[in-house]
Formats: C-alpha cells, sequence, structure tokens
C-alpha cells in the first residue's frame, strides 16, 4: 500500500468520524442551554442571575459548541483533501480558509468557557473590578449580534461560506453524495454572502440577524451528512 493511498483512507476515515461527531454534538446542542433564556432581549441583570445559577450548564454548552466547530472543521478538512486530485489551489486555498475559521471560533468559544463565568461571579459578588467586569460582559452577549463576541462567530461562518465556494465546483463528482454536498455547499456559500451583502446595506434587522443566518447555516449539516456517508464508502474501497 503507497503512503498516498494510505494517507488516503486516514483522510477518508477522518473525515467519517468527524462528520459522526458534528452530527452527535449538534444533536447535544439542542439541549443545552448557550445563554439565558430570551437571548438577545433579555436584561443585563436577569443575564448575570442566569449565569451565575447555570455556570456548569453554560460552560458545558459551549465546550460541546467547541467539540462540534472542530468536528465540522475536520470534515472540511478533508473535503479539502477530497478535491486536491481535481484542484489542488482551491485545496489549499480553501484548507487555509478553515484553518482560519478555527482561529476566528476558538476565540469567542474560550471566553465563553473561562471569561464570561469570571465576570459574572465578579459581578455578582462585587468583588475587585466588577465595574469593569460589568462592561466586558456587556462587550461579550452572546446572542447580541453586533457585540465583539458574536462578531468573530459571523467571521468563522463568513469563512466557512468562502470555503464553500472553493469546494462546491471540484466536489461534484461522479458519487450521489458528493453531488448533494456540493450543490448543497454552494447553495450555503451564495446564500451566506447575498445575506451579508443584504445586512450591510441594511436590509436586516439586528434582532433578526441570528435566525436569519442560524437557518442558512443548516445548509451545512446536510452537506456534513451526506460527506459522511462518502467518507465511509471511500474509506472501505481503498
Amino acid at each position: 500500500m503507497t503512503t498516498t493511498l494510505t494517507l488516503g483512507l486516514q483522510m477518508n476515515r477522518f473525515g467519517f468520524w468527524s462528520a459522526v461527531i458534528a452530527i452527535v454534538t449538534g444533536i447535544i446542542s439542542f439541549f443545552l442551554p448557550l445563554d439565558a433564556p430570551e437571548g438577545y432581549t433579555a436584561e443585563h441583570a436577569d443575564r448575570i442571575a442566569w449565569l451565575t445559577a447555570n455556570r456548569d450548564l453554560f460552560i458545558l454548552g459551549w465546550l460541546n459548541q467547541i467539540a462540534a466547530m472542530l468536528s465540522l472543521s475536520g470534515v472540511f478538512f478533508a473535503i479539502a483533501w477530497h478535491i486536491a486530485i481535481k484542484n489542488p489551489l482551491r485545496a489549499a486555498i480553501a484548507a487555509m480558509a478553515v484553518l482560519l475559521s478555527i482561529v476566528a471560533f476558538i476565540i469567542p468559544k474560550f471566553m465563553a468557557i473561562w471569561t464570561i463565568p469570571q465576570l459574572a461571579d465578579v459581578i455578582t459578588n462585587n468583588a475587585v473590578g466588577a465595574e469593569l467586569a460589568d462592561s466586558l460582559l456587556t462587550l461579550l452577549n452572546v446572542s447580541v449580534p453586533f457585540s465583539l463576541y458574536t462578531s468573530f462567530d459571523y467571521l468563522g461562518f463568513w469563512l466557512y461560506g468562502v470555503f464553500s465556494l472553493l469546494v462546491a465546483g471540484p466536489l461534484y463528482g461522479d458519487k450521489t453524495s458528493a453531488k448533494i454536498a456540493a450543490i448543497t455547499l454552494g447553495i450555503f456559500g451564495v446564500i451566506y454572502h447575498g445575506l451579508l451583502a443584504s445586512l450591510l446595506l441594511g436590509g436586516i434587522a439586528p434582532p433578526d440577524i441570528e435566525s436569519t443566518f442560524l437557518v442558512a447555516a443548516g445548509l451545512l449539516l446536510v452537506a456534513v451528512v451526506v460527506m459522511g456517508f462518502n467518507f465511509w464508502s471511500a474509506s472501505k474501497t481503498e
């Protein structure tokens, strides 16, 4: 067995298990809270009280998000490898886009498990730095779409959109699963950039940003599921 074939087999298995983990963590995310009830419209004081009372669940929810993000990135890396034979330049640029997205996503998610719970504790206990903590917690609101925190998340999803447009063409191949994934990713890339243009032109109100963009991001899950079957099939034939 050649080195190339061995690496190809490993990448297909890596893509398959990444897809499995992404699906599992995606399901788990429905049962773990990521913010106080009412999210965007919640009062600052109510959010602080909720964060204090639900500290462990909040941290667990965002740890799950980190696992979901890393596994989704794993699927995308495997897709980049998959298209490298047809278009190595696109594959390399797509892989770089995924790497940059990991940086964009990991920063706010790490702040969610490290910084935000500590800020809530300091404010609740009126400890040293409480005034500063209060201001920082407002900046790091996980639900307000124009906060410093969520800006990193939307940057990460934009990089996913760039990745999707890069791989859609080369990914479209003989297998039905690859065709479905390519079309789905292509649609996501076009829709996300269309929504971004609409947002920049003032066509989407702040309260509607999260729901609008998350609906588009749901297309990524479709691509993950079908590529999971593709990777599993490929790993059996190599």
